[in-house]
C-alpha cells in the first residue's frame, strides 16, 4: 500500500508540474489549444495563469519534497498537508470552473489521502 501512496503523489506532481509549465510557460501556445478560444483571452490573461502556474508549481515542490525526504514523519506530515491543499482547490475549482477538475486534479488526491489512512 506504502509503494502505491508514493506512486500516487508522484503522478499528482507530475500532473502539477505540467499544470505549471502550461500555465506559466505555454499559456497563451499549448494553452489556448487546451482549453480553445481566442488568442485575445489568452494574451490578456498571460500573468494571471503564470501566477496561477506557480501555485501548482508549488504543490508539486511540496509533494516532491514528501517523497524525497527520509524522516518518515516529515514525509506523512508533508505530503497530508499538500495533498489537501491539492485536493481543496481541486473541489474549488469543480465548484466554480468545471466539474471535470474535480476529476483531474481532487479526485487523485483524495484517493492519496484515503490510501494513507489505510496504510
Amino acid at each position: 500500500m506504502e509503494i502505491i501512496f508514493k506512486i500516487l503523489i508522484g503522478v499528482i506532481a507530475i500532473l502539477h508540474l505540467f499544470f505549471f509549465w502550461m500555465e506559466s510557460i505555454v499559456w497563451t501556445t499549448f494553452g489556448r489549444k487546451i482549453f480553445g478560444g481566442k488568442k485575445e483571452f489568452f494574451e490578456s490573461t498571460k500573468s494571471l495563469a503564470a501566477n496561477q502556474g506557480l501555485y501548482n508549481g508549488f504543490l508539486a515542490a511540496g509533494l516532491i519534497w514528501s517523497l524525497l525526504t527520509k524522516n518518515p514523519t516529515v514525509s506523512n506530515s508533508v505530503s497530508i498537508f499538500f495533498l489537501a491543499c491539492v485536493a481543496i482547490a481541486g473541489i474549488f475549482g469543480a465548484v466554480t470552473v468545471s466539474k471535470k477538475i474535480f476529476w483531474i486534479q481532487a479526485f487523485p488526491a483524495i484517493l492519496a489521502l484515503i490510501l494513507f489512512l489505510v496504510k
